[in-house]
């Protein structure tokens, strides 16, 4: 069974000419073999991009809002703008060469590359992703870990690249960490200054009465592929949804939470820092049928 499949994108240098269409966009690359130089800035400074992208049959969901994304956080970071075309096309060869299952993932990722070379290095690789199950049906738990920014820092501090998915995400997997150490599945970032923000790897949706609310997506914080598809699922529902700022007692008085994300999808939190939270089983099912049976 194909366990890995990685293409390396042949990317040109920040001053190359447009991608010819006609060309090879990509390399086939062997997973377990030597493929990067140590001196690379994405290895050694955390100094790139990527995303994840839900793979279901084959079929890699949501992709143009995952390519749309993946421009835009190049762009904060002053990399060079990835050809959409050329990672499309990577994208949907390795999920194609994959071999079958239900559910799987595909990531991309674009670096500065190595130190004075100008040139980026990136690469898409596809995986049979794990089991989420259990993180769908039962739920999980999670604690609330202040990060230590207010708010307002994505207008006042924009070179702290809040928003943008970078490769540097030590905070996040620290966090993750801290919540296993204080016997969680989780960690829920807030602000300094009181506004409840993200998960570490996740977005977070409240249910409040008849409406599903999830925090701003412009007080630096990075805008959900997932979390957008299930207000769209919920605007199909006759669900009103909204992006508000949330505070510590906004969640506390939800009537239901989730942390929505690529592969995991939705994962409704069963406990906020130990406090037992109610589950919707029912939403939560909608919810997850829905986003695995997107064809965009």
């Amino acid at each position: 069974m194909t366990e890995t499949v990685l293409a390396i994108l042949n990317q040109p240098s920040r001053d190359a000419a447009p991608h010819d269409p006609a060309a090879d966009a990509f390399t086939w690359a062997k997973p377990l073999e030597e493929h990067l130089q140590v001196q690379d800035l994405g290895i050694t400074r955390g100094d790139g991009v990527f995303e994840t992208i839900t793979v279901v049959d084959g079929r890699p969901q949501a992709l143009e809002a995952h390519l749309d994304r993946f421009g835009r956080s190049a762009a904060m970071l002053d990399l060079p703008a990835p050809d959409p075309d050329a990672w499309r096309q990577a994208i949907e060869a390795v999920c194609a060469r994959l071999d079958p299952v239900r559910e799987a993932f595909a990531k991309t990722v674009l670096t500065r590359g190595v130190e004075g070379t100008d040139r980026p290095t990136g690469w898409v690789y596809a995986a049979p992703s794990v089991d989420s199950t259990a993180a769908r049906t039962e739920g999980i738990s999670v604690v609330v870990l202040d990060r230590g920014y207010r708010h307002d820092v994505e207008r006042t501090s924009p070179w702290l690249l809040q928003g943008a998915k970078t490769l540097s995400y030590a905070v996040n997997m620290a966090a993750l960490r801290e919540a296993a150490r204080r016997g969680a599945d989780d960690a829920l970032f807030v602000s300094s200054d009181g506004y409840v923000l993200e998960g570490t790897r996740a977005n977070l949706i409240l249910k409040v009465g008849d409406r599903l609310v999830t925090p701003r997506t412009d007080i630096g914080i990075l805008a959900g592929t997932t979390q957008a598809d299930v207000f769209r699922f919920a605007e199909q529902q006759g669900i009103e949804t909204a992006y508000e700022l949330v505070t510590l007692a906004d969640l506390q008085a939800a009537d239901a939470l989730w942390l929505v994300s690529s592969v995991r999808q939705a994962a409704p939190i069963r406990s906020v820092n130990g406090d037992a939270r109610t589950v919707d089983a029912d939403l939560t099912g909608r919810i997850n049928e829905f986003l695995l049976a997107r064809e965009v």
